[in-house]
């Protein structure tokens, strides 16, 4: 593997990206915004009490969300400030640093296979141009055999639609459903946003 995560090369360029962005989700909440529609979404598809791994997880919006729904969420992000401020903000679920590219959270005592990963807020777009399939591949081994993989992201950020479709298949997943947004919207051709539901 090459070539830098993006998000990594955002904080080379300036240190301070992170804090930034934390404060900006801080702020957006303590404004009221509505920043639960994914994990709506994701609740919708999950039984009560599933095992959710929240992918690029940043400083833990959405799975905070679904723990307080009643789920067991597992939150991995590549940045530490991002999880420092998940661990702060949100205490309950696990929140680990990590690259998705290697991840393996035997090393954390998980051993129980997730019945839903949640991968939100672009991060797609964010990964290292030549670790996607790899990303998949580690989703895929942590995934339980009846599990589902809820991905979104936009498009014209570097990552095409027709690449993720193909990334997925060299992974050894399959699209089960296609969306344009997470409050159920069709795909169309001129859709500028993605969300799609793997599974094995």
């Amino acid at each position: 593997m090459t070539s830098q995560n993006k998000w990594l090369a955002r904080i080379e360029e300036n240190p301070d990206h992170s804090s930034w962005y934390i404060e900006r989700f801080r702020t957006m909440a303590a404004e009221g915004r509505d920043l639960a529609g994914e994990a709506r979404f994701i609740d919708a598809m999950a039984s009560r009490g599933s095992h959710i791994l929240d992918a690029g997880c940043g400083p833990g919006r959405v799975g905070s969300l679904l723990a307080d729904a009643g789920h067991t969420v597992v939150g991995v992000d590549i940045d530490p400030a991002l999880i420092d401020a998940a661990r702060a903000d949100h205490p309950g679920p696990a929140w680990f640093a990590g690259d998705l590219a290697e991840l393996d959270l035997s090393q954390h005592g998980i051993n129980d296979p997730f019945d839903l990963i949640v991968c939100a807020g672009n991060v797609m777009t964010f990964l290292a141009d030549d670790t996607h399939v790899a990303v998949f591949e580690r989703m895929a081994a942590h995934l339980a055999p009846e599990g589902r993989v809820a991905i979104g992201f936009g498009a014209n950020r570097g990552y095409e639609f027709d690449e993720f479709r193909a990334d997925v298949a060299a992974a050894g997943l399959r699209v089960e459903l296609e969306l344009s947004t997470w409050d159920l919207r069709p795909l169309q051709a001129d859709s500028d946003f993605l969300v799609a539901i793997l599974t094995h």
